[in-house]
């Protein structure tokens, strides 16, 4: 609860600096400020505590997935001071954003009662919505903005829906109530369809196949800085809080739910890779990626009581590879009108380390050791195997073996094409944030323990 206020109180802060007309001072005043509210999350892994007749409970759950976050946000916030000094709008109010996209982060891994967690879908949809479309001069941001405005409501409707049969079901928003309740020999028809239809409408949130066709056309015309959000943040805060609702409701009891997740899960990496090679645009490839990676995400939904730390892992992993790979793109594609691969030509010759960078994060997404990426595959594919699911896996690795392909077109664009032009330089924040996020991953991939016993 303490880091939810905190958090709040940061946003507000934020817009006050604009008030005072010290703008400069925003983005390190809010990173100082996020590295207190992660000492302060940190401070709390040990607690159990309910807050305000069980709206929001702290556990190591919400702590450890909170504190993913709040990392996560302090490296796109530190990218955001170079980004947006183009635009007309003031950056207070793009950080601003971000920050209460933040708090809507957390409260929907820490709810415990289903009003709280709605309010926490609704608090980050409407700050992507807005980020989409914040770039106004530009025809392909504000069509973004509208698709993703448009179907993020229909999932949001969906998702109340549902909440609506399951209160209808139980006759209480408590989830600790709704799980006990859950345990009757005899539910009411309400309460299956109702975890159905929430679990619908966060699949569509996570962009998992079928409900995925939203994402490339919106990676693509938002900013190049919020969809790197989207791709990181946005999907991983969606895919913890669909797997901390299914297990306070107890939905692994039901072979025939899980059967359904082998089916979406094995759809998406699919889909997902399938289509990523075709792309020549390297946002929309990122955005197919993410529909492959949300299906290895799905996996952990097969063994809920015992996979919190391989998806905490997974997470981590994936968000580090994709905020290191954005740094390269946001470099790259400056001032250009597209991201298309062509863009990335002899990036190995002007800019090394740049390259180098990029290499590394489309080679943890691939699962290459020693990358974080390879052993979150393992974990997942040691536990799913262990559930009784071998055949997903099977599937999981044919995928994992076509990703290189897509992955490698980009390399190899780097690296034995000739450069287009020459290439200016870049700001320190961008090689300081892609530095940090490969260097983490790496140690997350040497020393897997460090996540992975976090939520035993």
């Amino acid at each position: 609860m303490n880091t939810l206020i905190a958090i709040i109180g940061l946003g507000v802060l934020c817009l006050l600096f604009e008030i005072f007309n010290l703008r400069k001072a925003i983005v390190p005043i809010m990173i100082i400020g996020l590295l207190g509210v992660l000492g302060l999350t940190i401070s709390e892994y040990n607690s159990t505590e309910s807050y305000y007749s069980n709206m929001i409970v702290v556990s190591k759950f919400s702590t450890t997935f909170s504190s993913l976050f709040i990392v996560l946000t302090i490296f796109l916030v530190a990218l955001g001071h170079n980004f947006y000094e183009n635009h007309q709008s003031k950056i207070s109010d793009y950080i601003a954003i971000k920050i209460f996209l933040l708090a809507g982060a957390v409260a929907m891994v820490s709810f415990g009662n289903l009003a709280m967690f709605f309010l926490g879908i609704e608090v980050l949809s409407i700050a992507l919505y807005i980020l989409a479309a914040s770039d106004r001069l530009s025809l392909k941001s504000n069509e973004a903005g509208m698709k993703y405005f448009l179907m993020g409501s229909f999932a949001s409707g969906i998702i109340l829906f549902g909440i609506c049969l399951i209160y209808g079901a139980m006759g209480s928003f408590d989830v600790t109530e709704i799980s006990e309740l859950s345990q009757s020999a005899e539910l009411p028809v309400w309460f299956p369809i109702g975890i159905v239809l929430v679990t619908i409408g966060m699949l569509f949130k996570v962009a998992a196949v079928p409900f995925h066709f939203w994402a490339p056309d919106v990676y693509e015309g938002s900013p190049a800085l919020t969809t790197a959000l989207m791709s990181t943040l946005a999907k991983v805060v969606a895919m913890a809080s669909l797997y901390k609702l299914l297990s306070v409701m107890n939905a692994d009891v039901s072979e025939s739910f899980k059967m359904v997740v082998v089916v979406i899960s094995m759809a998406s990496m699919t889909v997902g890779n399938i289509m990523a090679l075709r792309q020549t645009n390297v946002k929309r490839m990122l955005a197919f990626s993410g529909v492959s990676h949300a299906g290895f995400m799905l996996m952990t939904l097969l063994s809920l009581s015992t996979s919190a730390g391989s998806l905490l892992y997974y997470a981590s992993a994936y968000s580090l590879s994709g905020i290191a790979a954005f740094c390269v793109i946001l470099y790259v594609c400056k001032n250009r009108d597209n991201e298309d691969v062509v863009n990335f030509h002899g990036l190995g010759k002007t800019n090394p380390l740049l390259a180098a960078i990029l290499t590394a994060a489309l080679l943890s997404m691939a699962g290459i050791p020693i990358f974080a990426g390879f052993f979150a595959k393992l974990v997942l594919f040691n536990q799913t195997i262990q559930a009784g699911y071998l055949a997903l896996v099977i599937v999981a690795v044919i995928n994992s073996i076509i990703s290189v392909g897509y992955y490698f077109k980009l390399i190899l664009a780097m690296y034995t094409k000739e450069p287009n032009e020459e290439r200016k330089g870049t700001s320190v924040v961008i090689y300081a944030v892609a530095i940090v996020a490969v260097v983490l991953n790496i140690a997350l991939g040497l020393f897997p323990s460090l996540v992975l016993d976090l939520l035993v």
